[in-house]
């Protein structure tokens, strides 16, 4: 009897066929999700009752499903994924791949890509067999990352029937870095969801995140400022610039967020970042010095857990002329000239 005939949960019709193919709901044990939550039928990136209290634009882009994560150890020769969606973004200037796919690791090693079809509407399946390295009978770790730019009703994970099913190691470190910010926080324009700067920290450093990019929509409110104070987390970085409407409103908001945060949680390491553009104008000069005075106000205060990085030198190390998309939006090689830059402020921070 195969599992799906004894219960009925575990059956699942899927256009992948491989023999002995048994489905289970990530939702269940031993898989661990991260970044994302169950919540009213979709993943959610937080509450949506907060969601809605910030502003629509949060409302409509809290379940896309940047940061999301599931963890679970296989002996299994491949992985199959059966996903259901009921909201798919397209973008003429970011890959179909990054916007809807997922992607698959072993430890800090990409193994494939998840690729949606063209058509996509309302979810897909997809296969990857695994290199002959990890069908060596033994189980292995394995990170599948969700799309940064539509929403996960529901996902399931396919393995050969009879192979061992257990959970991944824990994260070295299991509090998570908390990120706030623009759509280059969401992850646009990397072209799979593993190349989002906050998935890259992730894999090389080990350990858990949540990304709070809400693409066009981060300004400071209020209310999910008093949110990101009260979430349990290692490190905050902070990292709005480009969504602020007006240099006023990052002048008016930038400051009294950190405040915000510093008055719940007084020890918290803090990292204050700019918009990731190499060359700035004169406006874009101006809100780097906005930045620059909350870290300096916060030194001058006595503040010994604050830390800033500058935007315009974030892509030095591996893109300064090559890691924009449209002069805007990082493609990979931004991306992880962004995750290495950061690095090496978050590394000693997490290891202390």
């Amino acid at each position: 009897m195969r599992i799906e005939e004894a219960d009925k949960n575990f059956a699942v019709n899927s256009s992948v066929q491989r023999d002995g193919l048994t489905f289970f709901d990530i939702e269940q044990a031993p898989f661990c999700v991260h970044g994302v939550k169950k919540l009213d039928g979709r993943y959610r990136r937080l509450p949506e009752e907060i969601a809605k209290r910030t502003s629509a634009g949060v409302h409509l882009l809290h379940a896309n499903t940047a940061g999301g994560r599931v963890r679970f150890a296989t002996d299994s020769p491949y992985i199959v994924i059966h996903y259901e969606t009921d909201f798919v973004s397209r973008m003429p200037h970011f890959p179909l791949t990054g916007c809807a796919g997922f992607d698959l690791h072993a430890g800090s090693r990409y193994l494939g890509t998840y690729v949606p079809p063209m058509e996509l509407a309302d979810g897909y399946d997809s296969v990857i067999d695994l290199p002959e390295e990890y069908r060596d009978g033994k189980v292995h770790d394995y990170t599948i990352h969700f799309p940064l730019y539509s929403d996960v009703c529901s996902l399931y994970i396919g393995l050969q029937q009879g192979s061992t099913l257990t959970a991944a190691k824990p994260y070295t470190h299991a509090l998570p870095v908390v990120y706030y910010g623009s759509s280059i926080t969401q992850g646009g324009c990397a072209s799979r969801p593993g190349n989002a700067y906050e998935n890259i920290i992730s894999l090389e450093l080990d350990c858990d995140h949540l990304n709070l990019g809400f693409s066009g929509n981060a300004k400071g409110e209020d209310c999910i400022c008093e949110y990101i104070a009260s979430l349990p987390m290692s490190v905050f970085v902070c990292d709005y610039d480009h969504n602020a409407p007006t240099l006023a409103h990052l002048q008016a908001t930038h400051e009294k967020l950190f405040l915000t945060v510093r008055e719940k949680q007084p020890l918290l390491p803090v990292i204050f970042m700019s918009r990731p553009q190499p060359y700035l104008n004169a406006e874009e000069k101006q809100r780097l010095a906005v930045v620059r005075t909350t870290y300096e106000n916060a030194l001058a205060r006595g503040d010994k857990n604050v830390y800033f990085l500058p935007g315009n030198e974030l892509l030095n190390l591996y893109a300064r002329n090559t890691g924009l998309v449209d002069n805007c939006h990082p493609n990979d090689s931004g991306f992880v000239s962004i995750a290495f830059s950061l690095m090496q402020v978050l590394r000693p921070i997490l290891e202390k």
